[in-house]
């Protein structure tokens, strides 16, 4: 057997194993969309996207061979469809849990009092860490509640973080 093969027949379990309620995650139609995606990458019709499949399919865009291998190692075996879709899954619903976002924001609320200054919590995000644009704290904002007093209320921030905000649904 070739060493594609080889590799293939030890991570397949794995790659579908990794997440078999991951197509409980999406719309059928949305199914649909990745399975036409999938096949166009998966340029060798194997069932996989390997190294060659990205090459393929990025050849216009000359992308180096390290840029490919960090792809692939975003996955945890083969990618298989049930892999890919695990992968855009992941990538999709990238949000922390609630829990995890509302601790981030009580490093910054000594007093527990479930609201932080607007300006103070602006000039953290841009200069800190992952800095955030002006126009993304102005997106934040938009749809924080923010007191007279110029306090943002991040219990209902992390809220429409991890829900989704009221009014979309």
């Amino acid at each position: 057997a070739s060493r594609k093969t080889k590799k293939k027949e030890g991570g397949a379990k794995r790659a579908q194993r990794a997440s078999s309620n991951v197509f409980s995650n999406f719309e059928q139609t949305q199914i649909q969309e990745f399975k036409e995606a999938f096949t166009i990458m998966d340029q060798n019709r194997d069932g996989f996207i390997d190294k060659e499949d990205l090459k393929d399919t990025y050849a216009s865009l000359k992308v180096k061979d390290e840029e490919l291998e960090s792809m692939l190692k975003e996955a945890t075996g083969p990618i298989n469809f049930t892999m890919f879709l695990n992968l855009f899954g992941e990538k999709l619903s990238g949000t922390d849990t609630e829990e995890t976002i509302l601790n981030a924001f009580k490093m910054f609320d000594p007093e527990a009092k479930g609201n932080i200054n607007k300006d103070y919590l602006k000039r953290l995000m841009m200069s800190q860490g992952d800095k955030f644009t002006a126009e993304e704290i102005n997106q934040m904002f938009q749809s924080s509640p923010i007191d007279a007093a110029g306090n943002l209320d991040y219990k209902s921030l992390c809220y429409t973080i991890t829900h989704g905000d009221e009014k979309e649904k």
